[in-house]
């Protein structure tokens, strides 16, 4: 019981930094920050593969593996409009 409250509580504080953080960058910044935004969305992928892989209890591989989703997505759509934003400043040829 106590690893069930002790992985709720930090899946809880990250969800509500992670909120909060996101929500406090303006949106002008937004699309130049995004690159460094993935490098730490990459090292969250990892931090949640490792906490999937522990295998504390099911209850703790299903919430990573819900976060090792999550954060799959987050660095893959990253990517795909960091990508989109650097091709509209690319000079036809």
């Amino acid at each position: 019981m106590e690893v069930f409250v002790t992985s709720l509580t930090i899946f809880v504080l990250a969800l509500f930094v992670g909120y909060a953080v996101i929500t406090k960058v303006p949106p002008l910044l937004h699309t130049p920050l995004m690159s460094g935004a993935n490098a730490i969305s990459g090292i969250t992928l990892v931090g949640t593969l490792v906490t999937a892989g522990s295998q504390l209890s099911t209850f703790t591989t299903v919430l990573g593996f819900i976060a090792v989703t999550m954060a799959t997505v987050n660095v893959v759509g990253g990517f795909l409009v960091t990508h989109r934003m650097l091709e509209m400043f690319r000079q036809e040829k």
